[in-house]
C-alpha cells in the first residue's frame, strides 16, 4: 500500500471551511454564520465523509467535532493530518482536560467547549487564517538554516531535521518552533507567544502553548525532564536552547 500523498494547504479566493458535526441544528447554524461572513463551506455529518470531503476539497480550516458515529473527531484528525496541513479547531462537548489534550496530540490547532457562541467561532476562524507566519515576519529568502546541536530549522523551506533525520511537525507546532529559535535570546511568556504566533487578539486558552511545547519535546526528542532545546525558564515562559 502506498502512502498518501501530503499536500500542503493553498490559498483559495474564498477560504473554505469544513464543518463536521453529527448535530444537523449546529451544523446549519455554524455553517450558516461562516457563509454569511464570506466563506465558502462545506459540512459532514460523520467521520468517513468528513476524511474525503478533507481530501477532495482541500480546505483552509476544518471545525470538528469530538463525537461523530462511525469514526470519531480524534480519529478524523488523526488521518487528516497525514495528507493536509489544514488547521483544526475541535468542538467536544466534555469539558475534561483529556479530551483536549488528546485532541490536540494528533494534530489538532485549538478547540472550542460546546455549548458556544457562533459568533466566537467565526472570530476564531477569521484571526486563525490572520496568523503571522514567522517566515513572513521577517525576510527569510536565502537566509542559512537555524542550527541548534542536532537539530537544523530551515524557516523558509519550513523543514526540521534532528540529527539528520527529518521531524513532522503539524503547522503550528512549527511555527512555535521557529519563532523560539528565530529568537533564542528572548525568554517568551505564553502571552508574547501567542502574540507571535497566533497574533493580537487570539481568543484561546494561553495554557495550549504548554501543549504545543510538550508535543515539540516529543517529537525533537527533547527529554522534558531535562530539555536541552526548548528550556523552561520558572515563573516566565520559554527560551530556545543550544542544544545537544
Amino acid at each position: 500500500m502506498t502512502s498518501p500523498t501530503f499536500r500542503p494547504y493553498t490559498a483559495q479566493p474564498r477560504p473554505r471551511v469544513l464543518v463536521v458535526d453529527d448535530e444537523l441544528p449546529l451544523l446549519e447554524l455554524v455553517a450558516g454564520y461562516l457563509e454569511r461572513d464570506g466563506f465558502d463551506v462545506e459540512t459532514a455529518v460523520d467521520g468517513p465523509s468528513a476524511v474525503t470531503k478533507a481530501r477532495d476539497w482541500s480546505p483552509a480550516i476544518i471545525v470538528l467535532d469530538v463525537g461523530l458515529p462511525a469514526m470519531d473527531g480524534i480519529e478524523v484528525c488523526r488521518t487528516v493530518r497525514t495528507f493536509t496541513d489544514c488547521y483544526i479547531i475541535m468542538l467536544t462537548a466534555r469539558v475534561d482536560e483529556i479530551d483536549k489534550l488528546v485532541g490536540l496530540s494528533v494534530g489538532a490547532d485549538d478547540y472550542l467547549t460546546k455549548p458556544f457562541s457562533p459568533r466566537e467561532l467565526v472570530a476564531r476562524v477569521r484571526a486563525m487564517l490572520r496568523r503571522p507566519r514567522p517566515s513572513e515576519q521577517v525576510d527569510v529568502g536565502g537566509a542559512a538554516p537555524l542550527v541548534f546541536g542536532s537539530l537544523r530549522i530551515d524557516v523558509a523551506g519550513r523543514e526540521i531535521h534532528r540529527s539528520g533525520e527529518p521531524v513532522d511537525l503539524t503547522r503550528t507546532e512549527f511555527d512555535v518552533l521557529a519563532t523560539l529559535a528565530g529568537k533564542s535570546r528572548i525568554v517568551f511568556s505564553r502571552q508574547q507567544l501567542i502574540e507571535e504566533v497566533w497574533g493580537d487578539g487570539w481568543l484561546s486558552d494561553p495554557h495550549l502553548v504548554d501543549v504545543h511545547i510538550g508535543h515539540l519535546r516529543r517529537k525533537i526528542g527533547d527529554d522534558p525532564s531535562s530539555p536541552v532545546f526548548i528550556r523552561t525558564v520558572r515563573g516566565v515562559g520559554y527560551q530556545m536552547g543550544a542544544g545537544a
